[in-house]
């Protein structure tokens, strides 16, 4: 018996690596899975990885993950991958809104306009909207999860969109967990601290203009654990907050940034 046998789950920002590795985690674990994201190539990439686990634990060799491309600012696009969800597979217990952009790195009166909207857009309307259109359709006593940061905690000079929009996603969920505890839908938020992957490479460098060796260097000073996470320890994590383990965590950040918040 998998911890997740039976049910069914969306992903968005389903090609990137958090999302992959949540993906792998939710299937091993009995879970069919609907992948949502832009990059068509990676999503299909990502299935195929997928089915090879898949096959490799004796589970379904097919149909137990597929995907949809659609942007999560768009209400029609979300609407249609819920729907594709509930069609495909007949149901819906577990959400996990994990799309997401890093913006540039600049001080507030150089951030530039458009770059702000589009950072919040993703992160804070794209969770919105997942929330909005899933939550009629999904089960009772289902998990949603969304991606913040440690700087959804913390936060830095420079990155003013990006630590708005993490720390929006946390009065999003914990109005959401109120909303729908008599249904017994638990709304939690993650927190990945520096993660080991290109997205997190890209801030490291914008932020330091070192080279990303240096880089990582210097952000694993920060973080009490000396490391970055691997993306399969976050997506552990997500596992948790997804299954029956947090039946009675509901409304609750859940740290997992090798300390790098405290």
């Amino acid at each position: 018996m998998g911890r997740l046998d039976g049910k069914v789950a969306i992903i968005t920002g389903g090609e990137g690596s958090l999302g992959v590795a949540t993906a792998r985690v939710f299937v091993a674990e009995g879970a069919r899975v609907m992948l949502v994201g832009l990059d068509l190539d990676r999503l299909q990439e990502a299935v195929i990885d997928l089915d090879g686990h898949i096959v490799s634990r004796r589970h379904r060799a097919d149909g137990a993950a597929s995907y949809i491309v659609g942007d999560v600012t768009d209400p029609a696009q979300v609407r249609a991958a819920v729907r594709a969800t509930v069609e495909r597979y007949g149901g819906l217990d577990v959400l996990f809104s994990n799309a997401g952009i890093a913006g540039v790195v600049a001080p507030v009166t150089d951030y530039p306009d458009d770059v702000f909207d589009r950072v919040l857009a993703v992160h804070v309307r794209g969770a919105f909207l997942l929330c909005k259109h899933a939550l009629p359709v999904m089960s009772d006593g289902g998990s949603v999860i969304i991606t913040s940061s440690v700087v959804g905690l913390t936060s830095d000079a420079g990155v003013s969109a990006y630590a708005a929009a993490k720390h929006a996603q946390v009065g999003l969920m914990r109005t959401l967990a109120k909303e729908v505890a008599h249904r017994g839908i638990r709304v939690n938020t993650i927190h990945p601290g520096p993660v080991d992957n290109t997205f997190q490479r890209s801030i490291e460098v914008a932020v330091t203009g070192a080279s990303p060796e240096r880089a990582a260097e210097m952000f694993d000073g920060h973080i009490p654990l000396r490391r970055h996470a691997s993306p399969n320890e976050i997506a552990r994590a997500v596992l948790f907050l997804a299954g029956d383990d947090s039946s009675f965590v509901t409304g609750s950040p859940l740290r997992v940034d090798g300390g790098m918040s405290i």
